[in-house]
């Protein structure tokens, strides 16, 4: 990152978030560090900075009470990766319409949520889930992302991809 050598390296960020979520499984019992490592990979592969790439690391942290608010405040972070967990972590009780609002108006956050989503909704992780988990995350994907204006790229008209 581009800042001061007290701040976290994005190796210690890695390290940070792996050990908080070890002992924690996705829903497909897989270890949770592979989804943190696929937005991450996820975030560099569309163009995204090393501040972006930290708060992929960290994006489900402080919502899976992995690690605390305090926590966060107290890091040797860069603001703006603070700023966008804090806006990716979603609060009980919040509707997708307020969640996704603070996610667009958060310098930076949109293209973790991007990477993120596109890790959830991939049809092999989704594919081990039973149909009715299948069903309702599918749609609640889709929901999030046409709420962030995101799409899914359509075929040119005529053309069969």
């Amino acid at each position: 990152m581009t800042a001061s050598r007290a701040q976290l390296t994005l190796a210690e960020v890695e390290a940070v978030a792996r050990q908080a979520h070890a002992a924690q499984r996705d829903k497909a019992g897989r270890p949770y560090s592979e989804h943190l490592a696929a937005v991450a990979e996820g975030v560099r592969a569309r163009g995204g900075s090393d501040e972006q790439i930290a708060a992929a690391w960290l994006h489900d942290a402080v919502e899976d009470d992995a690690l605390s608010e305090r926590w966060l405040a107290g890091a040797a972070l860069p603001q703006q990766v603070k700023d966008m967990v804090l806006a990716l972590t979603k609060r009980d009780g919040e509707d997708l319409p307020a969640y996704t609002r603070r996610i667009l108006a958060t310098p930076g956050a949109l293209v973790v949520k991007e990477a993120d989503l596109a890790h959830n909704a991939d049809a092999a992780r989704l594919a081990v889930l039973d149909a009715a988990t299948r069903t309702r995350l599918t749609g609640k994907y889709a929901l999030v992302r046409a709420l962030l204006g995101l799409t899914v790229p359509q075929p040119a008209p005529g053309r069969r991809d």
